[in-house]
């Protein structure tokens, strides 16, 4: 096996297998900017390798990915181009994962939060650590659901376990949990889980899997609800509910200076909102 790092992703390659370690453990591996586009240049060049036939994803312990941090990537700019551009990443996130063209496991080693949850069920399987929790909380965020969920999650899990975790009841199932609903394929004790997805990739190079997408949807109808989904988070961010519940959560964290941004989005949104 062979390992490089450009600090926040670690790479390591063994049989055919490419291995992506989100690897900023502090931030719980949380979707930073750069973190976000470390991923997707990753992604570029695993795609580009013909020795790489699988790719596995995971996450430096003990969090897989605490997902987007909106304050660290949202940045105050004209509304117009504000909403445009909250458009263009989100929907250039997602369509990453649609993109790529090989194989994909998602190897959740502990809490798995937002997009890092949603882009997983764009992946072709996923394994769980028993240690694994997955949340996406964003009705109680005033947002709207994001990375193809309003389709997928249904389709995976059924009606009513996509309604509790994508509602208010904001069910974060654990990683046994998550096997018996359908949103993971497999769960397995946390000191077995980096052999158990070597195992499962050797399988699929031997099988000569192609990609595949859960939910018997197309690649073309996937990013048809990614570009649907984008327009409305958009909207959804740039809304009074969103604004308010970032600003009571960044400042019970004691993060001030980003908590008064979104207070004084919060107040003058009558002002600005009529240039959208």
């Amino acid at each position: 096996m062979s390992d490089s790092t450009n600090n926040l992703i670690v790479r390591s390659f063994q049989n055919g297998a490419l291995t992506l370690r989100m690897n900023q453990p502090k931030r719980l591996n949380g979707w930073t900017y750069e973190m976000m586009e470390a991923l997707k240049e990753a992604f570029v060049d695993a795609a580009g390798d013909p020795q790489v036939k699988v790719l596995i994803l995971t996450g430096t312990d003990p969090y897989y990915s605490a997902g987007v941090n909106l304050a660290g990537t949202i940045k105050l700019s004209h509304p117009r181009k504000l909403r445009a551009m909250i458009i263009e990443h989100n929907q250039a996130l997602f369509d990453a994962f649609l993109d790529f063209p090989k194989p994909i496991l998602a190897v959740v080693n502990g809490p798995a939060i937002g997009a890092t949850v949603t882009s997983g069920t764009l992946c072709d399987e996923i394994i769980a650590s028993e240690k694994a929790t997955f949340s996406t909380p964003f009705a109680k965020l005033g947002i709207t659901k994001e990375g193809c969920s309003s389709v997928l999650f249904e389709r995976i899990m059924g009606e009513n376990n996509a309604k509790r975790m994508l509602e208010k009841e904001a069910w974060s199932p654990s990683g046994a949990e998550a096997k018996e609903i359908g949103l993971a394929k497999w769960c397995v004790p946390h000191e077995r889980l980096l052999d158990e997805a070597q195992d499962i990739a050797q399988a699929w190079i031997e099988q000569k899997r192609k990609r595949t997408f859960r939910g018997s949807f197309t690649k073309e109808e996937l990013g048809e609800v990614n570009a649907a989904e984008s327009v409305a988070l958009a909207d959804a961010f740039l809304d009074t509910p969103f604004l308010e519940s970032q600003f009571k959560f960044l400042w019970s964290r004691k993060k001030r200076v980003p908590a008064l941004m979104f207070f004084a989005l919060r107040h003058t949104r009558p002002l600005w909102a009529q240039l959208l």
